[in-house]
């Protein structure tokens, strides 16, 4: 029996060996197959993994339904996830699946799926789940075909980059993810002497783990930053899809401040008027620099699957989450990627000649927490959530695009389930530290009267 629970809003993702098994992981293959033959799909199909130690197993069964039921696969072996993303462009397939925890502890594992260039997700990832029972063996067993496109992928960034103007002196921390099977090759192309951190792949993640959205991961780079006098440090997820930023300074630059540079830079090279789009998780200081930049902001529901849908409704040229996932289709693929998007940020600076510092001196540095996690059962999470808009609604306006961002004048406060893992997660921003730890109590009091974080 295949849990239905790992079958999530924009992924698929589970504890191995425990919801996650190599019977569902076969089950997937097979459920994607019907999937493709539903919408009168044919071709072949890329496959991809991380580095974690249970990405073999899962990579072998999920094959095995792909082939069984007739579908031919082109495997590019252990790469980031935005190298599969990028070989659905380029590798003469119809979809492709990377199988990967992204930034899931050790334990877990997943499968983002894509057809076409697409993600799959929502209502698509349940049919694909309600599929799997009636699924058949097709007559010809599919063939498996290995590519190498890392070189060509580090190829096509370094032409669409060019050399860097100016010496730059950077730290990246690979956190022992796939990452470091790219990003140094990209570095080195691009004209970029960087000091690495961690850049050997091992799935056991013996440093930290590959989560930059953790203080604590970001721990090693800042202290290297500061040791070495460089302007500026680069760190990755674990399937190289999330980037995290510290100024020379040791300072932490949050997504939403990145994404600030980003559309900087878009809106004065390519016009003003455009949309930039960016989760409920980002700071006011994120759509008030994109109004004054000549942007229209737009707020959107947190995962990659969901922004990407709404890039391509808007024609936006980025888009980005407080999570370090950034989106490109100026210049790129339209998917989220982290090399990349490091090597835009190299070009931004080389270009302007200054610092991150510099570039944000003149956007306001509100009082904010990182994102915060609560742990909170997965059949309980979405409840706690709708429970958290009715009551914050009487008293207070709330924002309920994606979770209950509840507005008190002089700051705000979330709350939002998770849609990858068994935890709420929460934010809070405010004009000073005295107003913060207010906003905070009120939001987390009410949480306990739940039974959450008690």
């Amino acid at each position: 029996m295949i849990s239905a629970g790992i079958f999530r809003q924009y992924d698929i993702r589970g504890v191995v060996g425990d919801d996650l098994t190599i019977e569902a992981a076969e089950g997937i293959g097979r459920g994607y197959a019907a999937v493709l033959a539903e919408r009168g799909i044919t071709g072949a199909v890329a496959v991809g993994r991380d580095n974690r130690h249970s990405g073999a197993s899962l990579r072998d069964a999920l094959v095995k339904g792909l082939t069984d039921c007739g579908l031919d696969v082109v495997d590019i072996g252990i790469a980031p996830t935005p190298v599969l993303y990028w070989s659905l462009h380029h590798a003469g397939v119809v979809g492709g699946i990377q199988v990967t925890g992204s930034h899931n502890p050790p334990e877990f594992n997943g499968f983002k799926l894509s057809i076409g260039a697409t993600s799959l997700h929502g209502d698509g990832i349940q049919r694909l789940y309600q599929l799997i029972a009636g699924s058949r063996n097709a007559a010809t067993k599919g063939t498996v075909r290995e590519i190498q496109p890392i070189p060509e992928y580090v190829a096509d960034i370094a032409q669409r980059i060019g050399k860097i103007r100016r010496p730059i002196k950077v730290v990246v921390d690979c956190g022992n993810g796939v990452g470091a099977l790219t990003a140094p090759q990209v570095c080195q192309a691009i004209g970029v002497d960087a000091e690495l951190l961690f850049a050997d792949s091992d799935g056991n993640f013996p440093n930290h783990h590959p989560d930059p959205t953790v203080v604590e991961n970001l721990q090693d780079l800042i202290a290297a930053v500061r040791r070495t006098g460089a302007e500026l440090g680069i760190g990755f997820d674990g399937d190289a899809d999330r980037i995290g930023i510290v100024d020379g300074n040791g300072t932490i630059i949050w997504g939403d401040y990145l994404l600030i540079l980003y559309a900087r830079d878009v809106l004065e090279r390519t016009g003003k008027g455009q949309a930039i789009i960016f989760d409920v998780k980002c700071s006011q200081a994120l759509p008030d620099a994109i109004r004054t930049a000549g942007g229209e902001p737009l707020m959107w529901k947190t995962g990659h699957s969901l922004i990407k849908e709404k890039m391509k409704e808007l024609h936006a040229p980025i888009a980005g989450e407080m999570s370090g996932h950034m989106f490109f289709t100026e210049g790129f693929y339209g998917h989220d990627d982290a090399i990349y998007g490091a090597a835009r940020l190299l070009r931004i600076l080389g270009d302007s000649g200054k610092r991150v510092d510099e570039l944000l001196a003149d956007v306001p540095r509100f009082v904010s927490t990182p994102e915060l996690r609560v742990d909170c059962p997965d059949d309980r999470k979405f409840e706690v959530v709708a429970a958290a808009q009715q009551y914050f609604a009487s008293r207070r306006e709330v924002i309920a695009v994606d979770g209950a961002r509840i507005l008190f004048g002089d700051g705000w406060g979330l709350i939002r389930a998770s849609n990858t893992q068994p935890i709420l997660v929460m934010r809070f921003e405010a004009m000073s530290e005295s107003r913060l730890a207010e906003i905070r109590a009120e939001v987390e009091g009410w949480l306990k009267t739940q039974g959450i974080g008690a």
